[in-house]
């Protein structure tokens, strides 16, 4: 596979959670939460785009929303739970990145604020219409997610290193 293979990545924050007495960590999805992941899915399902690869943190509220928004898409990706995921900075996100195989044309991600808005700010060099407007105005809410094209190898993915092509929240 070229490394000017066009390539998309798409960062979802995990939809609205709980705050039983329980640790940060398994904290699971409130009632919202349970509505607003199977939309994100069904969203992301008519993007058309199929993912090669799943990176989903393990917190409780992450895999919640991510085993009901998959449920919407028509196949599921291997999906791999990265611990590095949980409480992960833009740097550490940015690490992951870097390490996915360069088969992988398309990559979820499945994480937390504040990283995966600052990987969406970083990662974004340009956007397409309204979609960085957007994603500026609303603050990447719960269960909205953004997707970035860039073409090149995973080993380059940097600071403005593409374009994002989409940018979605669900009570927009």
């Amino acid at each position: 596979m070229s490394v000017d293979t066009p390539r998309r990545i798409v960062l979802l924050r995990h939809a609205k959670a709980d705050w039983p007495d329980v640790s940060d960590h398994d904290r699971p999805l409130a009632d919202r939460g349970r509505m607003d992941a199977p939309v994100a899915g069904h969203r992301l399902a008519d993007t058309g785009i199929t993912f090669d690869l799943a990176l989903c943190s393990t917190a409780t509220r992450c895999r919640e929303t991510w085993k009901l928004a998959v449920q919407e898409m028509p196949r599921r990706p291997r999906t791999v739970y990265e611990e590095g995921l949980y409480e992960a900075t833009l740097g550490d996100i940015l690490a992951l990145l870097n390490e996915t195989p360069d088969e992988v044309n398309d990559l979820l991600v499945v994480g937390h604020n504040p990283g995966m808005h600052a990987a969406a700010d970083a990662l974004a060099g340009s956007g397409e219409g309204d979609a960085l407007a957007r994603m500026s105005r609303s603050g990447f809410p719960t269960a909205s997610f953004a997707i970035i094209g860039f073409t090149g190898s995973w080993k380059t993915v940097e600071h403005d290193v593409g374009e994002l092509l989409d940018y979605w929240a669900p009570h927009d």
